[in-house]
């Protein structure tokens, strides 16, 4: 399964730029072909990094995967016409330098299944799971936070 799809790539670029981009018979039509060739490229590079610690290809694709699969996959559309704008070009740059910083450890794919957006605090409430405790108990002992 690809990590993005030609309806990912119109949602960034114009019908009309992407036909400039694929069309090379001029038969005035988006060639379905050359997409797929871009974003099968774009995963590929994806895998290469992303293999080193995670198993791929993903099951269940991280949205900044497929964000990196449509930014690639447009960086080699671009590429093809010899003409990368600098914006198309930073993105690609920076799209690596991440995959590159996963490859390594430096930055972490979400895991599959957590909501990394909760703001909820997990905490225990059983005494014998606690760090600190707060003022003295009735056997004369202090708590540790008395004396801040």
């Amino acid at each position: 399964m690809p990590y993005s799809t030609k309806a990912d790539i119109l949602a960034e670029i114009s019908e009309e730029e992407l036909i400039g981009l694929t069309d090379d018979e001029s038969a005035g039509i988006i060639n379905d072909a050359r997409v797929t060739e871009a974003i099968a490229r774009a995963d590929g590079i994806i895998d290469s990094y992303c293999g080193q610690v995670e198993t791929v290809p993903f099951t269940t694709v991280p949205p900044v995967i497929k964000q990196h699969s449509k930014t690639l996959a447009i960086s080699f559309l671009f590429s093809r016409r010899s003409a990368v704008p600098e914006t198309r070009r930073d993105n690609y740059k920076d799209a690596i330098a991440h995959l590159k910083d996963i490859s390594t450890g430096k930055a972490a794919l979400p895991i599959a299944g957590v909501d990394a957006g909760g703001d909820e605090v997990l905490a225990s409430r059983i005494e014998d799971d606690r760090t600190f405790s707060i003022g003295k108990k009735s056997d004369g002992s202090t708590g540790t936070l008395d004396n801040y």
